[in-house]
């Protein structure tokens, strides 16, 4: 029999899940080999059958965490999608203002009637056994992860860092073009998107591990920039991290 995949979305715009959906002609190798019974993104139908889940989003709800436990438990491997249920993603950035407010400026004078809380990574609320960073995901890294579990490997996630990928693209480093980036603490495998079409990293694929932090702050004096115009951008993408606290 196939294994059963399923994907479920938290707080999220959902664009993981449509970068899964753009695979076209590849989706069909990936629906060979599997068994999707739930994907709000591509089908109607659903089940509660399943030993994969792929979950997209943060948990930003109370009423959030019975719901990810449920899934959790009925999953043989949760795979955290996407930046937000990652590293908590841009929902953090809500996290740096009283939440009151928050609410006040999103609802207006419902806020009375929407419940919130700081908004998290889902591995704050259940343990989670795979990750596919990067806001969105990379189709062919989903590909290779995918792969990977079906065969029984551990899929192999970078652990070097952006600058890695932009040395191996030659491309300029944005630092030259004024620009303040993330991309020598930030995790690679996007294949430094942003930085070859010029534009800067914000750490949309979370920390490497053991970052050399003074290697940026290095980097910023060179440059004459600031530690705290590089953590205004690490709150975009890292709020949750200590790195922003």
């Amino acid at each position: 029999m196939k294994p059963k995949i399923a994907f479920f979305d938290f707080a999220c715009c959902e664009g993981c899940q449509l970068q899964v959906v753009n695979l076209e002609a590849e989706m069909f190798d990936v629906v060979g080999a599997v068994d999707i019974v739930q994907f709000r993104e591509a089908m109607t139908e659903k089940s509660d059958d399943y030993a994969i889940a792929f979950v997209e989003g943060s948990i930003t709800r109370e009423k959030d965490i019975p719901r990810l436990k449920k899934i959790r438990e009925q999953a043989a491997v949760l795979v955290a999608l996407g930046a937000c249920a990652t590293i908590g993603g841009v929902n953090c950035m809500k996290n740096f203002q009283p939440p009151d407010e928050v609410r006040k400026y999103v609802y207006g004078d419902k806020a009375d009637w929407y419940e919130t809380f700081a908004a998290r990574p889902i591995d704050a609320v259940v343990p989670v056994n795979y990750y596919i960073h990067g806001c969105p995901i990379h189709k062919a890294e989903f590909l290779k992860v995918v792969k990977s579990l079906l065969m029984g490997k551990e899929p192999e996630i970078p652990t070097y860092p952006v600058c890695v990928e932009c040395k191996r693209a030659g491309n300029v480093c944005v630092f030259e073009l004024g620009l303040t980036c993330l991309g020598p603490v930030t995790r690679a495998g996007c294949g430094a998107w942003c930085p070859t079409y010029r534009d800067n990293c914000v750490g949309c694929r979370g920390l490497i591990p053991d970052p050399n932090t003074n290697a940026e702050k290095g980097v910023l004096e060179k440059y004459g920039l600031t530690v705290e115009q590089a953590i205004g951008q690490f709150r975009i993408f890292l709020g949750y991290s200590e790195v922003a606290k």
